[in-house]
């Protein structure tokens, strides 16, 4: 991991210690459901992270290209002036989008942006980083290692906030769940706080299928790396081979869902949790929801949250959104 220049930089890890004990409560409780699950949150070890940004870059997989297409075209309108303000990216990752809002920043002299990201991984808040610094010799950087679900109060206080959640990444907490984070986001804001949100629209079944069954099967590969997850850190001996890759559009529920699908009897231990763990061929585990939106769907989540739409930028096909939303209670 780089060293990096103290004046510029600050890491703050609220998550050391707590990453075995988190993630084996969630598994006995996702083993324990009627319907099992891993939280998607569990793909992202450092080969995870590697094939998504894989996905990002793939033909079918529309949604990254078409999110940075607006950010590119309305990052000044977005940061308006930006003089002094805290970008804070909740779930930050790669920095590709961010450096859209930081060049809409850094036009101007004088700017005194810090940018704030979130993020469960050490190594990824410090990597993306380096490269930023490099990048903007003006900016500084506060990096929050945290689960932001659970540790939202840790994110600074004191200055504007622009609070950046990207990638649609809302669509992969249940209903009840999205509503709850919201909640937390606005009792969180102060009065000149604003939050772009990224959500997946509605479209066509076959193209939001497609997205997530890509040629390559990149996707398939990242499903199925989750378990080599559970493997490593639950001393667990599921075979990722013994299990299909599928997702398909629920059209009741308006997300896609994705399952790993015994292709035949399993029996798997985990030893770190004492727990044996037995499969009929065609079970499936459900890995991930990804929530599909309307215009009347996303004002509908976001006043139950507490919150308002100031402001909707989409692309001209209307397959992706960002909107900024504000308190509903802000006068």
């Amino acid at each position: 991991m780089r060293t990096l220049d103290p004046e510029r930089i600050e890491v703050m890890n609220y998550m050391k210690g707590t990453f075995r004990s988190d993630i084996g409560r969630d598994v006995l409780r996702g083993f324990a459901a009627a319907q099992k699950f891993i939280p998607s949150k569990y793909f992202y070890d450092a080969y995870g992270s590697q094939l998504f940004e894989e996905i990002c870059g793939l033909p079918e997989y529309y949604q990254t290209r078409t999110e940075l297409s607006i950010l590119k075209r309305f990052a000044a309108d977005i940061m308006g002036d930006c003089s002094e303000v805290d970008i804070v990216e909740l779930g930050s990752g790669s920095n590709l989008k961010i450096r859209t809002l930081l060049d809409a920043c850094f036009r101007s002299r004088g700017t005194e942006v810090r940018y704030v990201p979130v993020d469960v991984s050490e190594s990824a808040v410090v990597e993306s980083a380096a490269e930023l610094l490099d990048s903007y010799p003006d900016l500084r950087i506060s990096g929050i290692v945290a689960d932001f679900t659970r540790h939202i109060e840790k994110i600074p206080v004191g200055r504007e906030r622009l609070l950046v959640f990207f990638g649609s990444t809302i669509g992969n907490f249940l209903r009840e769940e999205r509503v709850c984070l919201l909640n937390n986001i606005a009792g969180l804001m102060g009065p000149d706080d604003r939050f772009l949100l990224g959500i997946d629209m509605i479209k066509p079944a076959a193209v939001l299928e497609r997205a997530y069954n890509d040629s390559k099967g990149v996707t398939a590969e990242f499903n199925r790396n989750i378990l080599n997850v559970l493997n490593r850190e639950l001393q667990a001996d599921f075979d990722p081979s013994h299990f299909d890759h599928v997702a398909f559009y629920n059209a009741d529920e308006e997300q896609i869902e994705m399952h790993l699908r015994a292709n035949r009897g399993i029996v798997a231990q985990i030893e770190g949790l004492g727990l044996q763990i037995s499969m009929k061929k065609g079970e499936t585990i459900r890995t991930e929801v990804c929530g599909k939106f309307s215009r009347e769907s996303a004002r509908a989540m976001a006043e139950e949250a507490g919150m308002k739409i100031d402001r909707w930028f989409a692309d001209p096909k209307g397959w992706f959104s960002l909107v900024e939303l504000t308190p509903a209670d802000r006068q």
